[in-house]
């Protein structure tokens, strides 16, 4: 599929039915247009089968209450709605875009508990988000924008608002030849990528940031208790800069991203190594299981 995202044919899931991909549209004064009043959920298919799709609907509704939205559907509803999207569309292996956000209604303000609270189930066909990096490894700017305190923001939850300082950090890194950026937290810890949580290797064990300011991801914890069952050391904790320069191989992961290795963050470099080539080959193994 190719062509703008408005632009195509297909069906989309949008408040209970199934319309025409050209009509699923809304109106412009759409709360969540105005106020990034939204929560969204990526997954992917393989051999018609979302990975972990109950759990990401689960993380939908959870991401919604902490921006004190209520979503209409129920989890299992929400499942029946990605299966009838994939159904329509003949798909069995497609990335699916799950999407909750205030409509327009009553209220136009910042307050806006008078407007319904929408869902829309979307899809499409998506091959590496990084191209040929999962082979070469992927190249990596340091990003200017921190994550911010979870005191500013509802940090649990995947929230569109929380992906403004993601794009314009992905922006500049593009700019400089790079596939991504790796963005610290509030304190000048190592945090995540932009759209993807992140892994070292040092020694044999793996060490990736304690994800207490961030989004915890489903892979994330994917690869967390695949490596646990196979006895390698994890250790969840704060990472400085500085020690970028004593680790031996990096990954990321991510819906998206699924087992990304990087080869390059700023100046410090990193081998496609035996380990993250194990990742992920054992969680593409997992994934079509």
């Amino acid at each position: 599929m190719a062509g703008a995202y408005d632009d195509r044919d297909g069906w989309i899931w949008m408040d209970g039915t199934l319309v025409p991909w050209r009509e699923a549209t809304v109106h412009v004064l759409t709360h969540a247009l105005h106020y990034a009043s939204a929560v969204f959920e990526g997954e992917r298919c393989y051999s018609g089968r979302i990975f972990k799709g109950p759990e990401h609907s689960r993380r939908l509704i959870r991401s919604a209450e902490l921006l004190d939205m209520e979503v209409p559907f129920s989890a299992e509803e929400i499942d029946a709605a990605k299966d009838a999207m994939l159904t329509a569309n003949g798909w069995t292996d497609a990335y699916v875009r799950v999407i909750a956000w205030r409509g327009s209604g009553e209220d136009m303000g910042v307050s806006a508990r008078r407007n319904p609270v929408r869902l829309a189930v979307a899809g499409w066909e998506w091959g590496n988000y990084y191209g040929d990096a999962k082979t070469q490894g992927a190249k990596l700017d340091i990003a200017k924008w921190r994550r911010p305190s979870p005191e500013t923001i509802p940090s649990e939850a995947k929230a569109a608002g929380l992906y403004m300082i993601c794009t314009m950090s992905k922006h500049a890194a593009e700019a400089k030849g790079c596939s991504d950026a790796m963005m610290l937290d509030y304190r000048g810890y190592v945090a995540e990528a932009t759209g993807a949580n992140i892994f070292f290797v040092k020694d044999g064990e793996v060490h990736t940031p304690l994800a207490d300011c961030f989004l915890n991801g489903i892979t994330r914890q994917t690869v967390i208790g695949m490596l646990e069952d196979r006895q390698v050391k994890v250790h969840q904790r704060h990472i400085l800069p500085s020690e970028l320069e004593g680790f031996e191989q990096c990954w990321l992961t991510g819906t998206a991203a699924e087992v990304t290795p990087v080869g390059q963050i700023g100046e410090f470099r990193f081998e496609v190594g035996r380990m993250v080539q194990d990742v992920a080959t054992a969680y593409e193994r997992l994934v079509r299981a």
